[in-house]
């Protein structure tokens, strides 16, 4: 089954990307037509054609795989039988002690993401691709922090396509064309490490590549952002403005968090500009930032599994991530390797 969607599309160099003309406003085209006596009938056309094509090559949910274990050895979160996370010591900001143990832990996860990216090719399922992580996690001492988060049913994210995050790995083969997002988190030394990146699959037309190229300078922008005793909001305004240069939507229903003895803290990070997003950012303070750029609408919905979740328009979407530390002068990237 193919499902390369950006390059399965009607396509027309001339279309602009981002939102059309209003009927009675100018037309995209530049003929100095209202828009209603233009390209509007063209356009409808174009989409339904456009939405036929994204529906035949949709991801379908596969086969999953019974959950991996964990040896005894392995230190555990508090949510890895109920599923239910505890506050944690319920701080936004970590101490010295606590950094040290917590830039061990990014530092795995970015190691663990560059290797598991390194797999990604057709005809490689995304189970293998979590039977990796779920073993070099192990390997480095840690436990796959999603395993069991509230329920989830793997040691790693895998989002394809249109899928926007949360997509739990099964039997489905990469295939030529595709764009997948890898989530790979640790639970080290008593502190968790997040970061995730979108990898390209084989050929990957040049729509989809701008899409990942722009994501990720999303995400460094919003990085860019991050400075004390501003707020957060900040780092949304930044992410936001670069991606509606492109025509892209930015995802609102998931955002960054605060991350260090527990997965997600209280702490939400919006990647759209959000005025009541006002906490200030202080040294120490350790949150992610994890932008979802998508090519049409940021609207989502979830399938029936309750995790994965897909852009409603079925265009593709992809994501990176960093967790940070607030510094003196702005941030500092742990999920770094070096």
């Amino acid at each position: 089954m193919k499902t390369d969607a950006a390059a399965a599309t009607p396509s027309d160099s001339r279309r602009p990307p981002g939102k059309l003309p209003r009927p009675n406003e100018a037309c995209w085209c530049g003929s100095g037509k209202k828009y209603k006596k233009c390209h509007q009938d063209d356009d409808a056309e174009f989409a339904k054609q456009e939405r036929v094509q994204l529906e035949a090559h949709r991801v379908r949910p596969g086969r999953v795989s019974p959950r991996r274990p964990v040896p005894e050895h392995i230190a555990r979160p508090d949510y890895w039988e109920t599923g239910v996370p505890g506050r944690g010591t319920g701080r936004l900001g970590r101490t010295d002690e606590e950094l040290v143990r917590m830039r061990r832990a990014c530092r795995e996860a970015a190691r663990i993401l560059r290797l598991a990216g390194e797999l990604v090719k057709p005809g490689v399922t995304t189970d293998e691709l979590d039977a990796y992580v779920h073993e070099l996690t192990i390997q480095a001492g840690g436990y796959p922090s999603p395993l069991g988060y509230r329920g989830f049913p793997k040691s790693l994210c895998t989002s394809v396509n249109e899928v926007i995050c949360h997509g739990i790995p099964d039997d489905r083969p990469l295939e030529d064309g595709d764009i997948v997002n890898l989530d790979v988190t640790i639970f080290l030394d008593g502190m968790h490490g997040d970061t995730n990146a979108t990898f390209l699959c084989g050929e990957v037309d040049e729509r989809s590549r701008q899409l990942v190229r722009v994501t990720h300078e999303c995400m460094m922008k919003g990085i860019e952002a991050v400075k004390p005793n501003r707020p957060v909001s900040d780092i949304g305004r930044a992410i936001e403005q670069h991606a509606e240069q492109y025509g892209y939507g930015v995802v609102r229903a998931y955002c960054g968090h605060g991350i260090g003895d527990v997965f997600h803290s209280g702490l939400q990070i919006p990647h759209f500009f959000d005025a009541k997003s006002n906490t200030r950012m202080l040294p120490g303070m350790t949150f992610t930032i994890e932008p979802m750029i998508a090519l049409g609408t940021h609207e989502e919905t979830t399938w029936d599994d309750d995790w994965t979740a897909v852009t409603r328009d079925l265009k593709r979407a992809a994501q990176f991530e960093h967790t940070i530390v607030v510094n003196d002068v702005g941030s500092e990237i742990l999920t770094r390797e070096a």
